[in-house]
């Protein structure tokens, strides 16, 4: 997959996460929106060299970008992400942690698509 299919998959499945949610679908909009900050991420490691083909190293490239700008809040936006990704199959989060974490990831997976070169 090109950086731009990432760029695009990451920016459909933004949308696709805010319908599923507000169907009442947590499940399927945990998933989305976990499938958003994976692709951003996929992006920019892809963009910039790094490896990205497994959860740590999608981890690790998140950290490296935060580090990179000095930005702490891309780490606790990929933890927000995460969750997301844990809650898909197993839908441990209250409500109020998932309006919380949408409003995280989405910020999360905005920013890293605006590191794109």
């Amino acid at each position: 997959m090109q950086t731009t299919e990432h760029t695009q998959t990451a920016q459909d499945f933004l949308e696709a996460a805010d319908r599923e949610f507000e169907a009442g679908d947590d499940l399927q909009g945990s998933e989305k929106m976990w499938g958003a900050a994976a692709h951003a991420v996929m992006m920019l490691a892809q963009e910039r060299g790094w490896p990205y083909g497994s959860h740590r190293q999608l981890g690790d490239a998140a950290d490296r970008v935060a580090r990179e700008t000095g930005d702490d809040t891309l780490s606790s936006g990929f933890l927000a992400a995460r969750g997301f990704r844990a809650n898909s199959s197993i839908g441990f989060m209250e409500d109020d942690d998932i309006s919380r974490g949408r409003r995280v990831a989405r910020r999360f997976v905005e920013q890293v698509l605006g590191y794109a070169g």
